[in-house]
């Protein structure tokens, strides 16, 4: 196959920061991307209705002249959410879903839930009124080793809201492991998962083998062999339940590359040349379509993209740029470690 024709794809989980990186980063989504999920985790964090509304703005107002871009906003749950609030941004047709944190999961969600029993009446107002929650699926207690996080959450954390709010709609964001996509696969109804680009290609020896390598480290942490394993017969299935959710997260590089670095991968300028990548190895090109650009909007009760997308692919590898430049600093692009041969035409 030379060419592989789909549905303009939309991103279920993206990091656009805000300032100088989002001014920076977001040409990237917009110019493969109809719509994408944001994550609210700014500083200070996207908490209310009217944060959401006015970071939207910003983020609209960066979109590059004749990028045609829709931000699907989120808000951040804290024990202090305010239930009517939440509705209201639904109702306004502003809010898409809100997002759990596990306090000190990840980058900035230290703000996040500690106790779920504060945050059980705004997940009860969400499960009436239909408004999806998207969990950051990893326990953070320092007895749990960091590769069973994930594991430990969906035992512990997810079984119990779920068993106490079976109407709510739960969206497993990254998913990681086998644990993970066996529990979708298992559940009934109003549970589902995005996978995302950078999972599909490492697994941790890409974080360790030869030396610490920062830019491939993220969080969740990627794991196991067998765990990508199953996150690519997943993905490749064809299953409904499973979509793309880049978790594209841009840090600049000193932030990157320190005693302490950040976790995050930058894959949005490069995720469909690298899907394409595993797809065809997977031999499952014409699943692509469905992952990328049909389920997710399926799930959220959204029309699929209009606009149809043209892959093409050729003979020399695909050039990208290794750093995506912003005034803040050089973020660098993930790196999959092979030639790319399909690119966006």
């Amino acid at each position: 196959m030379k060419t592989l024709s789909l549905r303009r794809p939309d991103d279920w989980h993206l990091h656009l920061r805000d300032g100088a990186v989002l001014q920076s980063v977001i040409g990237d989504t917009s110019r493969h991307f109809g719509r994408a999920i944001i994550m609210p985790n700014l500083v200070p964090p996207v908490v209310t209705t009217e944060d959401a509304r006015a970071y939207r703005e910003r983020i609209l107002a960066a979109v590059p002249a004749g990028d045609r871009f829709e931000p699907l906003m989120t808000l951040y749950l804290t024990e202090h959410t305010n239930p009517d609030d939440v509705e209201e941004g639904k109702t306004s047709g502003l809010i898409t879903a809100v997002k759990l944190y596990p306090a000190g999961a990840t980058t900035n969600s230290h703000g996040g839930v500690r106790d779920l029993d504060k945050a059980m009446p705004v997940l009860e107002r969400m499960a009436k009124i239909g408004l999806p929650l998207c969990v950051h699926g990893e326990v953070t207690t320092p007895e749990v080793d960091i590769f069973d996080r994930e594991a430990v959450f969906i035992e512990e954390k997810l079984e119990v809201i779920r068993r106490r709010l079976p109407e709510l709609k739960v969206t497993m964001e990254h998913v990681t492991t086998k644990d993970g996509v066996d529990y979708i696969l298992a559940a009934d109804r109003n549970l589902a998962g995005t996978i995302t680009t950078h999972h599909l290609i490492i697994n941790r020896n890409a974080i360790l083998v030869g030396g610490i390598r920062p830019h491939y480290y993220c969080l969740p942490v990627a794991k196991r062999e067998h765990h990508r394993q199953a996150l690519r017969k997943a993905a490749t299935s064809g299953d409904p339940r499973f979509f793309l959710g880049t978790d594209s997260a841009p840090h600049v590089d000193p932030l990157k590359e320190c005693a302490c670095g950040c976790a995050g991968i930058y894959t949005s300028i490069n995720t469909m040349s690298c899907l394409a990548h595993v797809f065809e190895e997977e031999h499952a090109l014409e699943k692509l379509e469905a992952f990328a650009s049909l389920n997710g909007p399926a799930w959220y009760g959204l029309p699929a993209n209009e606009e149809i997308m043209v892959l093409e692919r050729q003979d020399a590898p695909v050039s990208y740029p290794a750093k995506r430049d912003t005034q803040a600093g050089p973020i660098t692009v993930f790196d999959p470690m092979f030639p790319l041969h399909w690119q966006v035409r």
